[in-house]
């Protein structure tokens, strides 16, 4: 295949992280006969500095005419000043927005090797934990009509959570999708005793479960399903949910696993097209210091193979790469213990090549 990326390294460790996934993309092309071409293009403070604006319209055009997104991180001290719709962290709502792009995904997965990171007690995750959370990304409170006005309580402000059927069905049908190639279980988060909205969503969600007789569909009210995270998390293998409860739950997972910089995520449009980017943020007190962990940005490229390319054989190969690294012993900062041995940046991405 011909693959061309949209790559936006961004702020902050966001430039070193992506530069060690391009090798590793670099290296996945030469051995599996692919070539990738990448146009860099900016978004988040450094568009800010060059173009005086987030989010450039040359950005967003670029985006479109490529086949996939790679992102590092926005963000950082630098423009924490400036008013919030002018901030860096709005060029992502920006890009969710233009590109289409309305559902999340976000793994949480414990490596064994990296199983005494986890806060929960060892028992309860033991042989292994792997969740991925959908969240609904375009649409709930957050998308809905927001203002202030006066009562006789004197000034208040509002927020609306709405959704269309259409919005529900397509984010189910993501969730249904992913679980048939996973452990064929669904669990769709709500609020339905209290909350319009979510008996709307629950009810589509059962008329999506229909069409996938193969998997099990439970509903959870969103305070319960918080509690089973951590209490019981290996329940789960696939969690759909709304924009508001999606942006909770997936934080919460996201720290069981106790490494964030391990953590990859994806958004995806209508016809697999996808926005590929870690978890963690722009970390700008350690930017340049060549101590970033890129390992979340790999494996978010490993997802981008798997998700929008279907190279299921190539996504295998990163994420196993990255396994065989850890195995070894390596280990970035972020995630070394006293005694293993610690690697920079650029020695971490080496490695997952030569494993390749």
């Amino acid at each position: 295949m011909n693959i061309k990326l949209a790559v936006i390294p961004g702020d902050g460790i966001g430039p070193e992280v992506v530069g060690e996934t391009l090798k590793v993309l670099d290296k996945i092309g030469e051995k599996y006969g692919h070539t990738f071409e990448y146009n860099k293009v900016l978004a988040g403070g450094c568009a800010i500095d060059e173009y005086g604006q987030c989010l450039p319209q040359s950005t967003i055009d670029a985006c479109k005419a490529a086949d996939a997104v790679l992102l590092g991180a926005v963000g950082g001290w630098k423009w924490d000043n400036l008013p919030g719709s002018e901030r860096p962290e709005m060029a992502l709502l920006g890009l969710r927005k233009e590109l289409g792009l309305f559902a999340n995904l976000r793994p949480a997965m414990v490596f064994d090797c990296l199983s005494d990171a986890c806060p929960l007690k060892p028992e309860i995750i033991e042989g292994g934990l792997d969740i991925v959370v959908v969240r609904e990304l375009t649409g709930g409170i957050y998308f809905g009509e927001k203002g202030t006005k006066e009562t006789d309580l004197g000034p208040v402000a509002y927020d609306i959570e709405q959704y269309s059927e259409m919005e529900v069905r397509r984010i189910a049908e993501v969730a249904f999708d992913m679980a048939m190639k996973r452990g064929k279980k669904v669990t769709s988060v709500d609020k339905a005793n209290v909350l319009e909205s979510s008996r709307l969503w629950r009810r589509v969600v059962a008329e999506v479960a229909e069409k996938y007789p193969e998997v099990e569909l439970n509903n959870l009210y969103v305070d319960n399903a918080a509690m089973q995270l951590v209490r019981a998390p290996k329940q789960f293998d696939v969690i759909v949910t709304s924009n508001i409860f999606g942006d909770i739950l997936s934080d919460e997972a996201s720290q069981i696993t106790g490494s964030i910089g391990m953590l990859p995520s994806a958004s995806l449009a209508t016809g697999n097209f996808g926005m590929y980017e870690p978890v963690h943020g722009s970390a700008p007190d350690i930017a340049g210091q060549n101590i970033a962990n890129p390992m979340a940005t790999i494996l978010s490229a490993a997802m981008m193979l798997r998700y929008t390319f279907g190279l299921l054989e190539e996504a295998d190969a990163i994420e196993a790469a990255v396994k065989k690294v850890l195995d070894d012993g390596y280990r970035t900062p972020d995630i070394a213990k006293e005694g293993e041995k610690a690697v920079g940046t650029k020695e971490a991405g080496d490695l997952i090549v030569e494993a390749i």
